[in-house]
C-alpha cells in the first residue's frame, strides 16, 4: 500500500536571538499599556483581559525604532518562510498590521483567522510559566463530518488540534487561514506578545 501525505499546512517555530532587543521590546510594550487611552477602552470594551493596541495604534514601527528594529527581524522570516510555502509572489510580503498583546492572568483569545492576510505570526516577549500555548486547529474541521476522533498516540500531522508552547524570543508564523486560539494565561503574571499580518 502506498500512502501519501496530501495538502500540507506548513507552521514555522523559529527564535529571536537578540536578548537586549527582547527586553527593549518588553518596555515598549509596558510603555504603551500604561499610555494608550484608546487601547485601554478599547479592550475594557470588548472584555480583552489585558491590554492590546490592535485597534489603537496602527504606526508601531514608525512611533518607536524598538518597533522598528523588530521588523527588520521579522522580514527576513517571513521571507523564508514564504519561500517554504512555495508561494508564486510578483514582489515579496510587506508588513500590513503589528500591535502589541498585555495578557493579564485568566486572559484567552478564542478560535479566529486572519482575513485579507497572507501570513501572519506572533512573536512571544515575556512568557511566566502557565502562560498557555497556541491552539492551532485542523482546518478541514467542519468537513469531517463523521469521521472518529483522533488516537491520544496519533502523530502530530493527524492530530485535530496542535498545541505550540511558547518562551521568550519564539516567533511562530502561519497562514492567515489557519484557524487559531490563545489558550487561557494560567500564570501570575501578564504574557507579553507582539503580534503581525503580511500581505501580498
Amino acid at each position: 500500500m502506498t500512502i501519501r501525505t496530501l495538502f500540507a499546512t506548513r507552521f514555522s517555530e523559529t527564535r529571536l536571538d537578540d536578548a537586549a532587543l527582547i527586553a527593549e521590546l518588553g518596555e515598549a510594550c509596558r510603555d504603551l499599556a500604561a499610555q494608550d487611552r484608546a487601547g485601554q477602552s478599547w479592550s475594557r470594551d470588548h472584555g480583552y483581559r489585558g491590554y492590546t493596541s490592535y485597534a489603537s495604534l496602527d504606526d508601531l514601527p514608525l512611533r518607536d525604532p524598538r518597533f522598528g528594529d523588530l521588523v527588520r527581524h521579522l522580514n527576513r522570516h517571513v521571507a523564508r518562510f514564504a519561500e517554504a510555502c512555495a508561494f508564486d509572489l510578483s514582489r515579496k510580503l510587506r508588513l500590513d498590521s503589528l500591535w502589541v498583546n498585555v495578557l493579564k492572568a485568566g486572559g484567552t483569545h478564542s478560535g479566529h483567522i486572519h482575513p485579507h492576510s497572507v501570513v501572519s505570526g506572533t512573536i512571544y516577549i515575556e512568557v511566566p510559566e502557565g502562560a498557555g500555548a497556541l491552539k492551532l486547529e485542523d482546518p478541514r474541521l467542519p468537513m469531517l463530518m463523521a469521521a472518529p476522533p483522533r488516537r491520544a498516540d496519533a502523530p502530530e500531522d493527524l492530530q485535530t488540534f496542535v498545541y505550540a508552547p511558547p518562551a521568550p524570543g519564539t516567533i511562530f508564523l502561519w497562514e492567515s487561514w489557519l484557524r487559531h486560539e490563545v489558550m487561557p494565561n494560567a500564570a501570575k503574571g501578564e504574557r507579553i506578545s507582539i503580534s503581525f499580518n503580511y500581505r501580498a
